[in-house]
């Protein structure tokens, strides 16, 4: 094979499991397109171990602002900031004086550096502020460094300020914004000097790691890769890694990673799981959810407590009368007809939908059945409360 001494290690026979990876790539492409409608590719359902993005963070100044800017006795640091700039410049600032800089604003700077970026390009970059500024529409970023998590300088950003919202204050102290002026973001605002090192090419083996946890997943991923492949070329490791050899020649193993990301698998289903969101009422139900034979008969009942005094006059020709004031309370108690319906055992999502619309219980009183019935035992899912 004309391909098999680029696969060579140094001094070392090539592996027998690496003969025929060059050789299937063809083969995995049509086993790829072949795969059915439903099955997604690995692509768009694993990542690749060691190619991530790092975050980058920086302090810096706003300059150029039309008065929106920070109030500088309620911002010292943004005051310190500034006289520490012009010190760098060979400005010498008075002792003894208070600056008031209505056109400044301290602001955190924020990146994320992908993977294999170069030294030379540029990234985005999202500036928000720190003290009271109240817009940073029409503002400058000043050269600001970015570090990692290690402390090294990995970027420097600089740039005019774009902002999507607005806000208007009167004299009066009302207030009319538009989004968030007090962002932004500065397209490619950042160059990037400092390039992470990705340890891709070192180890003899690749690892996918899947974006849900999940065994059967896992499992197909294994043997759909050893099918377009070749038999021993992948391994499940856990519900997250799947372990691929791989060539160690660098433009072959990008060439052989296309061809992964290309094969189609069939994810394994969901569990079954009802998702309740408290703070908005919504309701999620998964595919799988079952319950077992149950009645449930759901009702509302409202009470109304109306409170008022009632005033008691003496007649006008009473002698020593009073005036008395007597409180007075209403209560009204409303039931709504309580209808029952009754699950039989293993109903499905579709079946139990119905049956709840059928009461016309609102999503509040969905989730009062759903726990009802998980504490009965007949819930057979996992109820989830965020």
């Amino acid at each position: 094979m004309a391909a098999a001494p680029a696969l060579r290690e140094r001094g070392a026979r090539p592996a027998p499991r690496l003969r025929p990876l060059l050789a299937n790539l063809t083969l995995a492409l049509l086993a790829a397109l072949a795969a059915p409608a439903h099955a997604e590719r690995i692509k768009d359902i694993a990542t690749v171990a060691g190619v991530r993005a790092n975050q980058l963070v920086g302090y810096g100044l706003v300059v150029g602002l039309d008065g929106t800017g920070d109030q500088t006795t309620q911002a010292p640091f943004t005051v310190q900031s500034i006289e520490n700039m012009l010190q760098r410049f060979g400005v010498t600032i008075p002792p003894n004086t208070n600056p008031q800089l209505k056109n400044v604003a301290a602001v955190t700077v924020t990146a994320d550096l992908p993977p294999f970026v170069k030294a030379g390009q540029t990234i985005d970059i999202t500036v928000a502020t720190i003290g009271n500024a109240s817009s940073l529409r029409g503002g400058a970023l000043i050269m600001t460094p970015l570090r990692g998590a290690d402390g090294q300088i990995y970027a420097i950003a600089q740039g005019n300020v774009i902002v999507s919202g607005f806000g208007i204050n009167g004299k009066d102290g009302s207030r009319i914004s538009l989004n968030v002026p007090s962002s932004g973001r500065i397209p490619n605002g950042a160059s990037v000097e400092r390039e992470v090192p990705v340890h891709f090419a070192a180890d003899p083996h690749l690892v996918l790691n899947l974006n849900t946890p999940d065994f059967t997943t896992a499992a197909r991923v294994a043997t759909a890769v050893n099918n377009a492949i070749g038999a021993g070329s992948a391994e499940a490791l856990d519900a997250v890694s799947i372990r691929v050899v791989a060539p160690l020649d660098a433009n072959q193993r990008i060439s052989y990673l296309a061809t992964l990301e290309a094969v189609q698998v069939e994810p394994g289903e969901a569990p079954a799981r009802v998702i309740v969101n408290s703070r908005t009422g919504t309701v999620v139900i998964s595919a799988h959810v079952r319950v077992t034979a149950a009645a449930v008969a759901h009702g509302s009942l409202s009470v109304t407590i109306t409170e008022r005094s009632d005033v008691s006059q003496p007649t006008p020709l009473s002698q020593g009368g009073q005036t008395v004031v007597t409180p007075r309370s209403n209560i009204d108690v409303q039931q709504t007809d309580a209808r029952m319906f009754v699950f039989q055992a293993g109903v499905t999502l579709d079946e139990i939908v119905r049956a709840v619309n059928q009461v016309g219980a609102a999503p509040g009183d969905l989730v009062a059945i759903l726990e009802a019935l998980k504490e009965a035992g007949s819930l057979r899912a996992e109820l989830i409360v965020i």
